[in-house]
């Protein structure tokens, strides 16, 4: 069955990204759409917060998974269907905190009961 040709030309207007909350306890990504022709770094930023429930002040930067830091338009503009993006959030925010898992640094390293010997 093939597609409506003005179904065919609203997914290419669309990018298609895969965005999450780095370091929360939800692991999964969710799926949000911009505009091709919209495509901006304040677009891309705006449409995750609302899409992740958090706010644009909160976002200390966005990242293209594995390790690309995403700085300016040109950026997004680049960017491909499907690629997944992390949302860093300033760790001075409460609401955020609720929301995420403990950082490991701030978790103990040492277990001092599975430290002792018995014999």
């Amino acid at each position: 069955m093939e597609e409506p040709e003005q179904d065919i030309r609203e997914k290419l207007a669309e990018l298609v990204l895969k965005v999450r909350i780095h370091n929360s306890k939800e692991n999964d990504f969710i799926e949000i759409e911009l505009h091709r022709q919209e495509l901006s770094y304040q677009s891309l930023l705006q449409v995750s917060c609302c899409e992740l429930g958090i706010h644009p002040e909160q976002v200390e930067k966005m990242r293209k998974l594995p390790n690309t830091l995403l700085r300016k338009d040109k950026d997004i503009q680049r960017l491909k269907n499907f690629q997944e993006i992390e949302v860093l959030v300033k760790s001075g925010n409460s609401e955020w905190t609720q929301h995420t898992a403990s950082p490991l640094t701030e978790r103990p390293c040492y277990n001092s009961e599975a430290a002792k010997m018995t014999y």
